[in-house]
C-alpha cells in the first residue's frame, strides 16, 4: 500500500511559478508510473503529466513546454515544476502512483490558484 502527500501547491500571480512535490510512504522505484493530474470547479479530472519508470514522459498539451515532471527515488518524492502560470491552470492537483498490477493510488490533493 502506498500513501501520497502533495504539497506545494498556494496562490501566484499569472506568469509565476510553483513546485509540487508528492511524497509517497513507499517505494516509487518500484512503481510503473508516477503521475500529477487536475480537477477545476466542475470538471473532470484529466492528467497534467505522468512519468513512466522507463524514463519516459507525457504531458498534457496545455502544459507542455511550461510544466516538468521529475522524481527523486531516493527520496520517494515526485515533483512538477510548473512555470508561466495562467489563470486556467487554477485546479486541485492530485499525485497518482500506478502500479505493475494497474492499480493506482491517489494523494489528497493540493489547491493551486492563479490569479493577480
Amino acid at each position: 500500500q502506498v500513501q501520497l502527500v502533495e504539497s506545494g501547491g498556494g496562490l501566484v500571480q499569472p506568469g509565476g511559478s510553483l513546485r509540487l512535490s508528492c511524497a509517497a510512504s513507499g517505494s516509487i522505484g518500484s512503481m510503473y508510473a508516477m503521475g500529477w493530474y487536475r480537477q477545476a470547479p466542475g470538471k473532470q479530472r484529466d492528467l497534467v503529466a505522468i512519468r513512466r519508470s522507463s524514463g519516459s514522459t507525457n504531458y498534457a498539451g496545455s502544459v507542455k513546454g511550461r510544466f516538468t515532471i521529475s522524481r527523486d527515488n531516493a527520496k520517494n518524492t515526485v515533483y512538477l515544476q510548473m512555470n508561466n502560470l495562467k489563470p486556467e491552470d487554477t485546479a486541485v492537483y492530485y499525485c497518482n502512483a500506478q502500479d505493475w498490477s494497474y492499480k493506482e493510488y491517489w494523494g489528497q490533493g493540493t489547491q493551486v490558484t492563479v490569479s493577480s
